[in-house]
């Protein structure tokens, strides 16, 4: 049940990571923002605190998949989580990538 765990977890971070990122940002965008005291510029900040905690929960995840504690003892297992949260960490940072280079709203 633990090796499932360490295979799913990183992979549902970034699934809801981007949902996240990319659902704040249709709020951001949205005219009901500009009822808000809230500045567009402000919106972006957010939006980038959200994309750089995403990262960085991903790369914890990696980490604690390398310490032996949360470490599986099999080692296909081992290699499997370890190669699906690296994935996970580059899917990261290319999905949520857009949002700390391109206009908040098109």
């Amino acid at each position: 049940m633990r090796d499932i765990l360490r295979i799913s977890v990183p992979l549902t971070v970034w699934l809801a990571a981007f949902s996240a990122v990319y659902g704040l940002e249709g709020i951001v965008c949205s005219p009901s923002w500009e009822t808000t005291d809230l500045s567009l510029a402000e919106g972006r900040t957010a939006l980038m605190l959200a994309a750089a905690a995403a990262v960085a929960l991903q790369v914890a995840l990696l980490l604690a998949l390398r310490a032996p504690r949360f470490a599986s003892p099999s080692p296909f297992m081992k290699r499997l989580s370890l190669m699906l949260a690296a994935a996970s960490l580059v899917a990261t940072v290319w999905t949520l990538f857009p949002v700390a280079v391109t206009a908040v709203c098109l």
